[in-house]
């Protein structure tokens, strides 16, 4: 029993990362915005909705102690916003400057997170945030098992309403902005309005799983939110397949089961007083499966489905 509530708590975590993957797809398997800020837009998320589920703290602004669902809409707002003003900022440039323009947001964001302390709690992060099914707790198996059904509805509720945009007017015209400016430019599309809009859905889809989270966990502090998630949310999409949404999905099982498979064998081979320092070989395991799969299959496991239109039929093709 044991081991199916591990199971059940791992696949949980690992859904909160498929759906920030499916955030980064729209960005940038469907736009090819490279967003390399993903951490901040995800602490956002979990920041917000925590400060507005927490109980009250006396030394904390926020604590209001509202529903979990309150927290997540709102957390989702935040990020759509944040995404919004950093897309009318940013995405008249080239890709380069996007992805140092999102760095240096993440980072600064995690800045904030650490020494704002009167609103996050500092680097002691924000404790008792409210779980769903929290009455389940003491039954380790029921809650991870019950906390992994709602977050399996979130991922498909994600999944089904991307798939929409994907096969949409709108969704042809992310991908044709993304293959050929300039001739989307000429059919009449207005690209920098099609890569704001795309942006802020993913900022919003990554605030929602940084929501998700939170509340699964129970506890937020700054040292979640580094580059390194960042990294693996990268390597999860890269893997599984950019573009695609099953893809997506499927990278981010994978990723994280290797980063948790290569956590417990380092703690099991280890000492004790080396096995902070032998956390890098998980970054190591990352990127040695990374490039294997690159190698083995360039577009990922699940590469990319492209159809031109639902009455020619579907194509594959390396970009």
């Amino acid at each position: 029993m044991e081991i199916l509530a591990y199971a059940a708590f791992f696949l949980t975590v690992a859904l909160t990362y498929a759906i920030m993957c499916l955030g980064l797809n729209v960005q940038w398997g469907q736009t090819g915005l490279f967003n390399v800020g993903i951490a901040g837009f995800v602490g956002i998320g979990a920041y917000v909705s925590a400060a507005l589920t927490t109980p009250d703290v006396a030394e904390r602004i926020g604590g209001f102690g509202l529903p979990i669902a309150v927290g997540w809409l709102a957390a989702m707002a935040a990020g759509g916003l944040l995404a919004l003003a950093v897309g009318l900022l940013t995405l008249r440039m080239r890709s380069d400057y996007l992805a140092i323009t999102t760095f240096g947001i993440a980072v600064a964001l995690q800045l904030v997170f650490q020494n704002a302390e009167s609103l996050t709690g500092g680097a002691f992060g924000m404790a008792f945030i409210p779980r769903p099914f929290a009455g389940l707790q003491g039954q380790a198996f029921a809650f991870n098992v019950i906390n992994l059904a709602l977050t399996a509805a979130v991922v498909l509720v994600c999944y089904l309403l991307l798939e929409h945009l994907l096969r949409s007017p709108w969704g042809r015209a992310l991908r044709a902005v993304r293959e050929d400016e300039t001739a989307a430019q000429a059919l009449g599309k207005n690209p920098v309005l099609l890569r704001i809009q795309a942006f802020a859905l993913g900022g919003v889809i990554m605030a929602l799983a940084g929501a998700v989270q939170a509340h699964f966990i129970g506890f937020i502090a700054p040292g979640n939110y580094l580059p390194m998630m960042t990294f693996q949310v990268w390597a999860m999409l890269i893997v599984g397949g950019s573009g695609n949404n099953r893809g997506a999905i499927l990278g981010a099982v994978l990723v994280w089961a290797i980063w948790a498979l290569s956590g417990a064998l380092i703690s099991e081979v280890f000492p004790a007083d080396q096995q902070a320092r032998a956390a890098s070989l998980q970054i190591v395991a990352i990127g040695v499966m990374l490039c294997v799969i690159l190698l083995w299959r360039p577009q990922g496991i699940l590469p990319e489905v492209r159809s031109v239109s639902r009455h020619l039929g579907r194509r594959n093709k390396d970009r």
